[in-house]
């Protein structure tokens, strides 16, 4: 069996003292592939540095909602310029987080509209975060309907919103939430979402799978989101791995 983590954060602390061995049991695991995704400047130069040292990593670069307020002109010119990194493969995380309100609306707004704008002209995938944000970044995106396309990361919204998503053109990234017994909104959109739109991924160090939940995340758990992912669609977790990576590779077009 062969999965892709789609979203994790292997660069961070959390890791420091034994990344080689999560990579190891990831490799284990039948992880071919994990994209590691920037959400600040450190975050996203990590997430390049590490992707350098292995083949199989690839990286994302870009500025989170809670830190909009510290996307200046500079920070967006060094995105720029990291985006020309073979292993950078897509932009964000990016989005609105309406949960902590880190930063002002309006400027978690600004700032994702700057990313997007980076993203058409560079014509590159994004990544999308979204929490208690649907009824503002789904307008956000159906304006530039036809000129972006990337994953609505660690999806949480129920059935409808899911398909205003796919009119976009979007793909709809599932973690570990999709294990927790009162995810019903998640388990429903997993059921009904169609093949070619399906992405797994962990998030890690956060939202592990049910049977590891309140302790730190790792890309190998993958698979038991795509187990999960199996049981609702009455279909093998070879051919969700098999699925899921045909629509990473087709999305994140660069990636070899």
């Amino acid at each position: 069996m062969m999965f892709i983590d789609s979203h994790a954060h292997i660069q961070l602390s959390q890791f420091n003292r034994d990344r080689d061995a999560v990579l190891a049991r990831a490799d284990e695991a039948g992880i071919s592939n994990i994209l590691v995704i920037g959400f600040d400047m450190e975050t996203s130069l990590g997430a390049v540095a590490l992707a350098e040292k292995h083949p199989h990593i690839y990286a994302t670069v870009g500025m989170h909602p809670h830190d909009a307020k510290d996307l200046t002109p500079d920070v967006l010119k060094t995105f720029r310029e990291l985006a020309a990194h073979p292993k950078v493969i897509a932009l964000g995380e990016m989005g609105l987080d309406y949960y902590r309100n880190l930063s002002p609306r309006p400027v978690q707004k600004a700032v994702f509209e700057e990313q997007l704008d980076l993203a058409e002209e560079l014509q590159m995938p994004i990544v999308i975060h979204n929490r208690d944000a649907y009824m503002d970044i789904l307008p956000i995106l159906e304006a530039r309907r036809g000129r972006i396309r990337g994953v609505l990361h660690c999806f949480t919204g129920d059935v409808e919103l899911m398909h205003r998503s796919l009119v976009i053109g979007f793909h709809i990234g599932i973690g570990g939430i999709v294990t927790y017994k009162n995810a019903t909104d998640v388990q429903a959109v997993v059921q009904e979402v169609p093949e070619d739109r399906l992405l797994i991924e962990t998030d890690c160090p956060w939202l592990a799978p049910q049977f590891r939940r309140g302790k730190r995340n790792e890309p190998a758990y993958v698979c038991a989101v795509a187990e999960k992912i199996a049981e609702l669609r009455g279909t093998s977790v070879e051919a969700i791995g098999k699925t899921t990576t045909e629509n990473f590779n087709l999305l994140m077009g660069q990636m070899a």
